[in-house]
């Protein structure tokens, strides 16, 4: 394993500029002068990207700006004492004591292990004490040294055998004295976004605060080192939960009913001994926050009251969350189909429930369509079709499971897919499964929060709220609402079908401008769950679908690909090594149909991306409406070419939206005002 720390990676009193802007780009331009990374501006914008969401000053004049990147060859630690401090966020004034923690984007997990033995070491005052009075670069060396080769802390990853003993046999001897109160018991999740850092220090200071107040606390450190779960007796034991965390827990479910204390990882650094004492007043507090039983309705509902998240917000949380559990059926069940229109013919599906019931591999259909690949082809086709037909008829009850369940957790799973599955019985469709899963959503949420006695809190879940919010929200679509929205469902349905010429190609620009605005958000997703909705009404006679499938398909292969081309061939100059690499993973993603590719893009450079794949989604788009192109299987790319009628003119407006969008980006970023990190400056490197 190399080393994480060398002289030439130290600077001692230095003043490398006023922000913590200056000083990152500094050392990162030192760490690139070293061999350790392949360019200065890609590490620099991943540290500084990661600094701008969470500022990395922590208490005693230190701080600790870190990041994975691509940029970097070999996890790496950069030091600074500054003789100019600069603020980086702490509470307590300016840093002078700067460690940058560099990692790979798939460091391996004994660099991470170390850089994390690091970050927990400099919450210790005399090693922080010793670094100020180091007279040489070596002498910062052997002491970061000396810190890495300690053994680790006892409470890192999970409680040790000693330790759980012990504090066993506190408890024990506690109950041993009548009347004597048990001593409180805390637990804490701690996790950031990179976990390399702060994770460690919000663990090993809240445990040192509540050793201070003679508090047992027990962390789970949620980082990329690895994380072992805490004992269930231990957490069973505990009477209140910290969690200081920047992302969700991972298995908040094991802490259900816990009182709980929900920050920030920093203030888990900053501000240990505030955290543990509301812990230890939420265990006195019989209506202190819990922690959810079934998901995180609850604890959702109150941060989004305390961000000011409107309705309109959680819908659009809740319909995406429905479309995301959809969309695998759509693309499992759409290729199944796909390929069995490509071995059983496109009339094989007036055969495939005859076939599939009275032939089989040993006994071969005698009729079948004549484009079929002979008798075993139409065999296979059959079941690949069948397959794929009972697959995608999980997709307005999945739709609607989902959405509900995005609103009530899992008691909502079960009435959303009732009600998705009668909107698909009236031939309501798409909208009648979000109008579905709304209602079980929001009435089986509303049950949820109902106060019962005790004894029936264990049945809410499993009969209760299903029982109830199913014939609530089944039965309002069956008596109410579902007649009205198949009546709008079948005239959608008839609109589009009677599209031809202007109307198809504006639709087909209107869905190209969608699919390249977001590059699988919200807006993305909108125009995706349009089209595969509409697959199930798809026929020979009605082709509309189709088409519209096809140009949802092409608009989002676009963006990637124009990245690769105007990254990779036409103008590499403009782009930097770290995107030049992002382009050629490009080329395959943008193949396959996945537009997320082109996100690394639009990131680092959203005002001249964004707008250069809209203008070539909508080329594209228009073309492949215009041309009447249609595609029966809804993901896969140039790789569902069997899928595709008139595959020709699908790759023609591929080809011509992606020119498209790399000429204009490319433009944009010849003549629009220029960003700072368009030219990668040298950066002095004091030796």
């Amino acid at each position: 394993m190399t080393q994480l720390i060398t002289t030439e990676l130290v600077e001692l009193d230095q003043n490398l500029g006023t922000s913590p802007e200056d000083v990152i780009r500094h050392l990162a331009g030192r760490v690139a002068a070293n061999g350790r990374a392949t360019e200065v501006e890609g590490l620099f914008a991943d540290a500084f990207a990661r600094e701008s969401k969470t500022a990395t000053g922590v208490p005693g004049g230190i701080a600790i700006p870190h990041c994975r990147s691509t940029a970097v060859t070999e996890a790496t630690l950069a030091m600074a004492r500054l003789s100019q401090p600069v603020d980086f966020g702490a509470k307590d004034g300016p840093a002078d004591l700067i460690f940058f923690i560099a990692a790979p984007e798939g460091a391996d997990q004994d660099h991470l292990k170390l850089l994390s033995k690091l970050a927990r070491s400099l919450i210790k005052k005399d090693f922080t004490a010793a670094l100020r009075a180091a007279a040489t670069p070596a002498e910062i060396v052997e002491l970061v040294e000396g810190a890495l080769a300690d053994k680790p802390a006892a409470h890192a990853d999970t409680v040790p055998a000693a330790a759980a003993a012990g504090a066993a046999a506190a408890g024990s001897t506690a109950e041993a004295q009548p009347g004597a109160p048990r001593a409180k018991r805390l637990v804490a999740v701690t996790a950031c976004p990179t976990g390399i850092a702060h994770t460690y220090m919000a663990a090993d200071s809240l445990v040192a605060a509540a050793k201070e107040v003679g508090v047992d606390l027990q962390v789970e450190t949620q980082g990329s080192s690895g994380a072992k779960a805490l004992d269930p007796a231990v957490i069973a034991a505990a009477d209140a939960v910290i969690f200081a965390v920047d992302v969700d827990v991972r298995g908040k479910e094991r802490f259900a009913g816990k009182p709980v204390i929900n920050a920030p990882v920093k203030r888990g650094i900053d501000e240990p001994e505030k955290m543990v004492q509301e812990a230890l007043a939420a265990a006195d507090n019989p209506n202190a926050r819990r922690v959810p039983h079934f998901g995180a309705e609850e604890q959702a509902q109150h941060e989004a009251e305390e961000k000011g998240e409107h309705i309109g917000q959680k819908l659009k949380k809740a319909l995406l969350t429905g479309v995301s559990y959809m969309i695998p059926f759509v693309a499992g069940g759409g290729l199944l189909i796909a390929l069995g229109f490509l071995m059983g013919g496109y009339l094989i599906t007036k055969y495939a429930d005859t076939i599939v019931v009275q032939n089989s591999l040993f006994n071969l259909p005698t009729e079948f369509p004549d484009n079929a690949w002979g008798p075993l082809g139409a065999y296979l086709g059959a079941v690949l079709f069948k397959i794929g037909a009972l697959s995608l008829g999980f997709l307005v009850p999945a739709l609607a499971g989902y959405i509900a369940y995005a609103i009530a957790d899992r008691p909502g799973i079960a009435p959303g897919f009732v009600a998705g599955a009668v909107a698909g019985f009236m031939g309501a469709g798409f909208l009648g499964g979000i109008v579905g899963g709304l209602l079980a959503g929001y009435v089986a949420h509303s049950i949820g929060r109902l106060q019962v006695a005790r004894w029936l809190r264990g049945l809410m879940p499993v009969v209760i709220i299903p029982l109830l919010a199913s014939l609530v929200a089944s039965g309002l679509m069956f008596l109410i609402l579902g007649g009205p929205i198949v009546a709008i469902t079948k005239g959608l349905n008839g609109w589009l079908s009677g599209l031809t010429g202007a109307s198809a190609i504006a639709l087909g620009v209107i869905l190209g401008l969608m699919m390249c605005f977001d590059l699988g958000g919200p807006v993305n997703k909108v125009a995706y769950a349009f089209a595969v909705a509409g697959l199930g009404a798809a026929s020979m006679d009605n082709q509309a679908p189709w088409q519209i499938m096809a140009a949802v398909m092409a608009s989002g292969m676009v963006p990637p690909l124009a990245m690769a081309l105007a990254s990779t061939v036409l103008d590499k100059q403009r782009f930097s090594l770290a995107e030049r690499e992002n382009g050629k993973a490009a080329w395959l993603l943008g193949a396959s149909f996945i537009s997320e590719g082109a996100i690394p893009f639009a990131a680092a450079d959203p005002l001249r991306v964004i707008p250069a794949s809209m203008l070539g989604g909508a080329v594209t788009g228009a073309i492949s409406m215009a041309a009447g192109v249609g595609s029966k299987a809804p993901h896969g790319g140039l790789f569902v070419f069997f899928a595709i009628d008139n595959f020709l003119m699908f790759v023609v407006s591929i080809a011509v939206g992606t020119v498209v969008t790399a000429l204009a980006v490319i433009a944009l970023k010849r003549w629009a005002v220029k960003k700072t990190v368009d030219t990668v400056e040298p950066v002095p490197v004091t030796v």
